[in-house]
């Protein structure tokens, strides 16, 4: 029910708990028993959403996890809860850049990729960090273009890894 409330939440930002229980198909008191208040819902999804966060990079096994596998179980336990993502996005708050898990779990990524660099399987020109805004840059902007129809959602993750790995050049090109 949290991911259908928070994707609920995201194409009707306004919508007042009933208007919510009628969205997910849900009885008000339903709704009311999950969370009493429009306030207790948003916190209670936000929680969530940095949970689902969290649990997706330990099951991505990121400090053992050889880099393309890495990515690409990251990407996969990320998308299980997009719409806790696309809430996030939506209701975002500055303080949560600055809550102790989410710190810990971006260092994860972090390292994660600092090590596909040691490696020798990603680019040492771009930081670490770097490479870790681009990978939540790249899911947040095709979860959103799913989400609008944009593009299939037999293809977001193929497409996120893809760019992620590759670039978007082909591999004969040069920049002029």
């Amino acid at each position: 029910m949290q991911n259908a409330l928070a994707l609920a939440l995201v194409e009707h930002p306004r919508a007042s708990l009933q208007e919510l229980a009628c969205a997910v198909g849900v009885s008000k008191a339903t709704l009311y028993r999950f969370c009493p208040t429009r306030e207790s819902l948003l916190e209670r999804l936000q929680s969530s959403s940095l949970n689902a966060y969290k649990s997706a990079i330990k099951d991505a096994n990121l400090d053992t996890a050889e880099p393309r596998e890495g990515v690409r179980k990251l990407l996969e336990n990320c998308y299980k809860n997009k719409e806790l993502t696309l809430f996030t996005i939506q209701h975002w708050q500055p303080e949560l850049l600055e809550n102790g898990e989410c710190i810990i779990a971006q260092e994860k990524i972090d390292a994660f990729f600092l090590r596909g660099q040691q490696s020798g399987h990603f680019r040492v020109d771009i930081s670490a960090a770097a490479i870790t805004e681009c990978f939540h840059g790249l899911f947040f902007a095709m979860i959103e273009a799913e989400r609008l129809g944009r593009v299939p959602r037999a293809r977001v993750l193929t497409i996120i890894e893809l760019i992620l790995m590759e670039g978007a050049s082909t591999a004969s090109s040069t920049p002029s």
